[in-house]
């Protein structure tokens, strides 16, 4: 018979290994020197990585390739390409928005700071600004049915600041990253950003990268692509661990292919999150905590290989801390550490400051405590966010190059369910000239759309249409307003059918 004394031994020791798994102590310096490790830790990646962005696609950078690094490269992309750090710069408008209206902003004033920002945008961020310019707010403008780029990686190389402020609680940073992160993307792409906010959040609680890799993907619904791609790196490096090639050879090959974004459909381009997201944790699982060895690997992986080495950087050295960052990696950094970034007012100084204190007020309103010296952080089991699958049931079938021009007038044909029809509206003068254009598909009016000539208020991707009745298609466009000296010109066309397209060797 079990005594009452040792029914109740055992019950405390329940009690207290429950509450030591649910809520840990940090000293306040070691909460700053986490914040500070991990804005750095993205700011060296992403200058590590920047000289080799988009110039390996598809491929890994060969170990013969030198990448530099010295005391002076920082203040250089300062001077010289200062938009190298929009993975920083962007994070930033949030971080504003935050410290000037409280933590419980709405997403709309995320989505205007965003869309009227001085910087340029691409991708999902481009079009996520066009759609909320012309009155299509979040969730509505990072949906992929309006925009075609919304698995791109756009918000994961954003989403730092939601784990930054959100210590031990990586369902809080998913609750941010769904109010901010529908602005541009949805589904994958915004999965990326759901689970890097998560890897941040939780760099702060334990300190072992496969614990993190690991925890933080539960996040992730099991059924979505993005899981499955991510459970892929974690398996083959169980099967491979000291082969980090091997690895990226398994997930290039069963992931590779683009399905969504425009520009990497049929094409070795490829900016779509998983698949980048994959060479994150590539880096941080073989790297095994080495700073360096993370970032290389992260970097040598190619597609998006600045942003990828900025968020396991910022990952890692979350979890190292700033002062356990080897000294050679930080060098540069005081040369740059007060300086504003471009387009904003916040240095990198201005924003360990800024995380720290919007932290620290994440940590008392999630159960937590924040002391003379210390805090008590509330340890949140992940949980996964909800399903979204873009693209579903579209699949690629057809890249057709158009290669032509009009002003008035133009029509193309196709065989499927959707169509994305890429290219640009240019004119000689320096003006900032709309035209007005309406597609019609199939003898019904589908969309009149204004199209600017300016390059910041461009629309990234001109025309596109999903889920039609699977039929011969005509699609027309006419210009409304038509000017000489403004002429539309197509690019691509790229077809959808709702099943794959039949290879046959």
């Amino acid at each position: 018979m079990i005594s009452s004394r040792k029914i109740l031994c055992t019950l405390l020791i329940l009690s207290f290994s429950i509450a030591k798994t649910e809520t840990i102590t940090l000293s306040k310096k070691q909460l700053q020197d986490k914040i500070k490790g991990g804005w750095a830790g993205q700011l060296i990646g992403c200058t590590f990585g920047g000289p080799t962005e988009f110039r390996w696609n598809s491929t890994f950078i060969p170990e013969h390739v030198p990448i530099k690094w010295d005391n002076s490269l920082m203040e250089w992309w300062y001077d010289n390409a200062p938009g190298l750090y929009d993975d920083i710069y962007m994070d930033l408008t949030f971080v504003q928005v935050f410290e000037e209206k409280g933590l419980d902003a709405p997403a709309e004033d995320f989505a205007r700071a965003f869309a009227y920002a001085e910087y340029p945008l691409w991708h999902a961020n481009n079009m996520a600004r066009w759609n909320i310019k012309h009155g299509l707010l979040p969730p509505e403008s990072g949906h992929w049915l309006n925009n075609p780029h919304a698995d791109d990686i756009d918000y994961q190389i954003e989403a730092d600041y939601a784990g930054l402020m959100s210590p031990g609680m990586p369902n809080t940073a998913s609750e941010i990253s769904d109010r901010i992160g529908h602005i541009m993307n949805y589904g994958d792409g915004w999965y990326g950003g759901v689970y890097v906010g998560a890897l941040y959040a939780l760099a702060f609680v334990y300190d072992d990268v496969d614990t993190i890799v690991k925890k933080a993907l539960k996040t992730i619904p099991e059924e979505s692509d993005f899981y499955k791609c991510q459970a892929d790196v974690i398996k083959y490096y169980n099967i491979y661990p000291n082969d980090w090639k091997m690895t990226w050879l398994k997930v290039q090959e069963n992931w590779g292919n683009d399905i969504g974004c425009p520009d990497g459909v049929y094409r070795s381009f490829n900016i779509d999150a998983k698949i980048n997201s994959a060479w994150i944790i590539l880096g941080l699982l073989y790297g095994q905590g080495d700073f360096g060895e993370t970032i290389s690997i992260s970097t040598r992986a190619g597609d998006d290989s600045d942003c990828n080495p900025a968020s396991s950087g910022g990952i890692l050295g979350t979890l190292l801390g700033y002062e356990n960052i080897p000294e050679f990696w930080k060098q540069g950094i005081d040369k740059v550490a007060d300086r504003d970034f471009k387009y904003t007012t916040i240095s990198l100084n201005d924003a360990n400051v800024l995380s720290y204190k919007h932290a620290l007020q994440v940590i008392e309103d999630n159960g937590g405590t924040a002391g003379a010296s210390e805090v008590s952080i509330q340890v949140q089991n992940p949980k996964p966010v909800a399903l979204e699958v873009g693209f579903k049931d579209h699949f690629p079938v057809e890249r057709r190059r158009i290669g032509t021009t009009f002003t008035d007038e133009s029509e193309v044909k196709f065989k499927g369910i959707g169509f994305v029809a890429t290219g640009s509206v240019r004119t000689e003068r320096d003006d900032n000239l709309i035209v007005d254009v309406e597609m019609w598909i199939d003898d019904q009016l589908a969309e009149t759309i204004s199209l600017s000539t300016a390059w910041i208020e461009r629309r990234e991707t001109l025309f596109w249409k999903y889920q039609l009745p699977r039929a011969q298609h005509t699609i027309r466009f006419k210009v409304l307003n038509p000017k000489d000296d403004v002429v539309i010109e197509f690019g691509d066309m790229i077809v959808y059918d709702n099943k794959p397209i039949e290879t046959k060797y």
